[in-house]
């Protein structure tokens, strides 16, 4: 295992034994640093009694984590390329582990949106930079696709697990206990200690992961400078409107609450339509995208499949008497969890409109840090905007009225989605030349760009 005089190593330096460890470590990571601050999602009813909040004040919560992302997203990166991977990772780890740690004494609301501020500090502005680059600093070139790949079903299979055993922890103590709901918290805390821990004993020091520093000015310039790309803007919107409804469908586990759904069976149906369905719905959507050979093909159907899936839950009346029937509920349920299939699917694959519109490689990561700015603004309105839909119902004595303005506000959403990439291949097909030889005048020039800077390099080494 050959390291140069800084301690640092390549690669091919690594055992695979290693290699393993750190992708499993990062890919469990970014399924579990990011839980605490999501738990809305999977753990609804459980969140909004253990801490004593209104729908609207859970949404609140969410949005400011969200707000506190959205000012991250672009530093990150300049964060990212000051500092060692393994020094990132274990911080964000054990800081979101302390925040989580004070999440679990139940605090105040005011305390809890001190709480959800700082863990989009220690999970956007110190580990977003992590997982992709850490990924690529274990793969040779040629590895990197297959374990991104990878990645993406350890993620899942992460995330499912935690979040059957805090199904398991709810289902023993209660599944509104405010003690569970503790114990659950506790779990995660613990969780993020340990990989904090071993982050800090398997991540190693690798050459040339601290590169050349851009300064503020250029970050901003090259986001820019993408943005002003209509192949960037054009998948940025559609990522917007992918990711609304994409988030917006756990809702079908509220409106199962209401339904008078058992905690427990809420909770095993939230975890497979968050997690469960990732396992599959990642490797499906990517094999078709690669067989359409225009991702965007398949997310404009998929993006449709979802809408019509969820108007039928919007015009599905709203049973007069509560607790709904077995059938409703179930029902409800199987598609809520297909819905997760489709949107997850249709949001792994999103990106790749990038690719399939050309976008160098040379800018590339100042597009994909626009597609995240834009993509992800939903989270800092959509779960406060729902919740006070719902507690206005419940408060003029009808919330089941609020499920169907919720669907009806998620299928024009997906469907405004499905034409966004609908556009976008009528955008690359019309102009597919200009496209090409754009793209390989920026590969050529960046191609030689580094050829330059090598031979510098070994002028200087001289």
């Amino acid at each position: 295992m050959a390291v140069n005089a800084a301690g640092e190593m390549r690669a091919s330096n690594l055992t695979t034994t290693r290699r393993w460890l750190v992708l499993i470590l990062v890919s469990a990571g970014s399924s579990t640093i990011y839980g605490p601050a999501y738990l809305k999602n999977a753990f609804y009813d459980a969140q909004q009694v253990a801490l004593g909040l209104t729908n609207t004040q859970i949404g609140a919560l969410l949005s400011a984590y969200a707000i506190t992302a959205t000012i991250c997203y672009l530093p990150s990166g300049l964060v990212a390329d000051r500092l060692r991977m393994r020094t990132l990772s274990a911080t964000g780890f054990l800081l979101t582990a302390a925040l989580t740690f004070w999440y679990a004494t139940l605090p105040s609301f005011s305390t809890l949106l001190l709480i959800f501020v700082g863990m989009g500090l220690s999970t956007i502005l110190l580990w977003w930079g992590v997982r992709y680059k850490l990924v690529r600093l274990i793969s040779e070139e040629s590895e990197y696709s297959r374990n991104i790949g990878v990645s993406y079903g350890i993620y899942g299979a992460a995330g499912f697990l935690v979040g059957l055993v805090g199904t398991l922890i709810l289902a023993q103590m209660g599944s509104t206990s405010p003690e569970a709901f503790r114990a659950f918290l506790l779990f995660y805390a613990a969780l993020l200690l340990a990989l904090g821990v071993l982050s800090i004993v398997f991540i190693p020091k690798f050459v040339g992961e601290v590169g050349e520093f851009r300064s503020v000015k250029e970050v901003v310039v090259d986001a820019l400078g993408a943005l002003s790309n209509p192949v960037v803007l054009i998948t940025a919107i559609t990522v917007f409107f992918v990711y609304f409804f994409y988030t917006g469908v756990n809702y079908a586990t509220t409106y199962l609450g209401y339904l008078g759904a058992d905690g427990t069976f809420n909770n095993i149906t939230s975890v497979l339509r968050q997690y469960g369905v990732t396992l599959l719905a990642g490797p499906i959507f990517g094999a078709l995208a690669h067989k359409a050979k225009r991702p965007s093909r398949v997310i404009w159907i998929g993006s449709l499949i979802a809408a019509f899936g969820i108007a039928f839950l919007a015009i599905v009346p709203v049973p007069a008497s509560l607790p709904a029937g077995t059938g409703m509920i179930v029902g409800v349920a199987s598609i809520g969890v297909a819905l997760g299939f489709i949107a997850n699917g249709v949001f792994g694959i999103v990106s790749s409109q990038l690719t399939e519109g050309k976008v160098s490689l040379a800018v590339f990561g100042a597009a994909t840090g626009v597609v995240s700015l834009v993509g992800f603004l939903p989270d800092t309105f959509s779960s406060t905007w729902f919740g006070s839909i719902i507690d206005d119902a419940a408060a003029a004595g009808d919330e089941g009225s609020a499920y169907p303005k919720i669907f009806w506000i998620l299928a024009a959403s997906a469907v405004i989605a499905a034409l966004c990439a609908a556009g976008l291949a009528m955008y690359v097909k019309r102009n597919k030349v200009r496209l090409d030889e754009a793209y390989t005048k920026a590969e050529e020039l960046a191609a030689a760009a580094a050829a330059a800077r090598d031979e510098h390099e070994a002028v200087a080494a001289r």
